[in-house]
């Protein structure tokens, strides 16, 4: 199986928004359906978390064309950043994303500079 590419997070507030994305080119031995999951199983613990309901959003996009994943996070505030920072499946998640793109992920900030209502 062709590796993955993992894409930098982005992460963002109304006012002091913070965005990162993360760009993951993974090396990968298991399946791709077992790597899905796992993403599946992040974003179900996000949905699941009250402390992080409303305060972070996450979206998993892959290429195409390519076996590039990109990781996109919006946080509302510092709060929703540390609170998703310290659950244990953050964790478990941010090591099995560094352990599948063969132990580098990219991350970079981004500002909003203007966007659509839909955000």
């Amino acid at each position: 199986m062709r590796s993955r590419a993992c894409h930098p997070l982005i992460i963002a507030t109304e006012e002091d928004r913070h965005e990162a994305v993360s760009h993951q080119v993974p090396s990968h031995h298991g399946t791709t359906e077992d790597w899905h999951k796992e993403i599946a199983k992040f974003i179900a613990g996000m949905d699941g978390d009250p402390a992080l309901k409303g305060k972070v959003g996450y979206r998993c996009m892959k290429g195409r064309d390519s076996a590039d994943y990109y990781h996109i996070a919006t946080v509302i505030d510092d709060a929703g950043r540390v609170a998703l920072q310290e659950r244990p499946f953050f964790k478990h998640y941010t090591e099995a994303t560094r352990s599948i793109s063969g132990g580098t992920v990219e991350v970079i900030p981004l500002e909003v500079i203007a966007e659509t209502a839909a955000g």
